[in-house]
């Protein structure tokens, strides 16, 4: 599925109301002080009217050095949830660092024969890029259950969670594009223009680390693409280095615009007065490259995430600060195999 030519879309069946999502430990372990917030997590996803199972390596202390368990362990059951038929969606209770260790452990077959929504972000993005790769697996670059449904959705404001919770039914569950999404007033132009393309993207260390295996994506699949990305942690430098990466590698030469999501815990960005400031960062590494940039978009780390679907179509304007998803992530239970 890693040829140069860009792939169909295979899109998962659309969620109805009493299918059964599972929320599993992909990466990082559960930690007892959160138990409160899956908790939290599991009534949001039952109030869209879901049925809602935890997996079983989602024990609160169960651990294996700071995995929820050893690699092959959470392949396995990872797979056994794609296998399952009567699952019909995934969601990744948290990030942490271990999808790297099981990339090549799974099931491809499995997702090709049934694909579902897999929500996530943070290390999860890792599997959204590969399975892209691989099988055309549209990406829900979403929140985690834990930290996000359970966590930065309960600290929102009423409003702003009737929201959130309305797009992501939509989400799963509509056959129809959902067009532009909710922009606030924090989002910033960074650089005019109009683009539509494909949405790629995820934590930008993520998007690196995909690039540097043997599932990376082809060059040519980022022609004309959007790319989006977020980061957390580490120094403002450390993003100028990862951009230099995309630069180095083409991609940034290929896409036709950029969106930004909303930095968290960089060291040098959090000032009122730091320098470079993160559009500075960008803007730098991007040189003369004519292409709009969106920025500080609610995506990432920082609080409630609006979905980015990978591989979905969508229009970006930057100037009147605008995207829009062009597509459905999801097909009609009428409908069968990938979709161009």
């Amino acid at each position: 599925m890693t040829g140069s030519a860009l792939p169909q879309l295979l899109r998962p069946r659309a969620l109805r109301p009493g299918d059964l999502v599972v929320i599993a430990a992909l990466s990082g372990p559960l930690h007892a002080v959160y138990e409160p917030d899956l908790a939290q997590a599991v009534v949001v996803l039952e109030r869209m009217g879901f049925r809602v199972r935890r997996a079983p390596l989602l024990e609160a202390g169960r651990h294996h050095w700071w995995s929820a368990a050893r690699p092959a362990e959470i392949a396995e059951e990872f797979n056994g949830l794609l296998r399952d038929p009567e699952v019909r969606a995934i969601i990744a209770h948290d990030g942490g660092q271990t999808a790297l260790g099981y990339l090549d452990l799974i099931d491809v077959e499995a997702i090709t024969a049934d694909p579902k929504p897999i929500l996530g972000y943070s290390d999860i993005s890792l599997l959204h890029l590969v399975l892209y790769a691989r099988t055309g697996l549209v990406g829900f670059h979403a929140d985690v259950a834990t930290p996000g449904l359970g966590g930065h959705w309960q600290a929102a404001p009423a409003a702003r969670q009737a929201e959130l919770e309305k797009l992501y039914w939509t989400l799963l569950t509509g056959t129809e594009a959902i067009g532009a999404l909710p922009a606030t007033p924090s989002w910033e132009c960074w650089r005019a223009g109009r683009a539509e393309g494909r949405l790629i993207g995820g934590v930008i260390n993520r998007i690196v680390l995909a690039q540097a295996t043997r599932f990376a994506l082809p060059l040519e699949w980022f022609d004309g693409a959007v790319l989006f990305w977020e980061e957390m942690g580490g120094q403002a430098s450390y993003v100028w280095s990862y951009l230099q990466v995309l630069r180095h590698c083409g991609i940034l030469d290929r896409i036709s615009g950029m969106v930004v999501g909303v930095p968290y815990a960089i060291d040098g960005l959090g000032a009122p007065d730091a320098s470079p400031t993160l559009p500075e960062i960008v803007l730098d590494v991007l040189g003369d490259r004519d292409i709009p940039v969106l920025g500080n978009v609610e995506f990432g780390h920082a609080g409630p995430n609006l979905p980015m679907p990978v591989g979905i179509r969508v229009a970006l304007d930057a100037q009147q600060r605008t995207l829009s998803l062009l597509e459905p992530a999801v097909r009609s239970h009428a409908m069968t195999g990938p979709v161009g």
